[in-house]
């Protein structure tokens, strides 16, 4: 019986630290923007620009 009332107490503290991270990812602004992230991969990454090569490097 004192095994349930440990595991009973251990999973009510567990839940309270989630929801404690919870509550302060919430107030830290963790989900203020939900939308950009998943659209970001749709959109082009803007194009290289030309090859810079060192000054030291020479053709040939």
């Amino acid at each position: 019986m004192a095994v349930i009332l440990i595991l009973i107490l251990a999973s009510l503290a567990l839940a309270g630290g989630f929801l404690l991270g919870f509550i302060w990812a919430v107030r830290t602004g963790q989900f203020e923007d939900a939308r950009t992230p998943a659209l970001r991969i749709l959109t082009e990454d803007k194009a290289p620009g030309p090859a810079r090569r060192h000054p030291a490097v020479r053709n040939g």
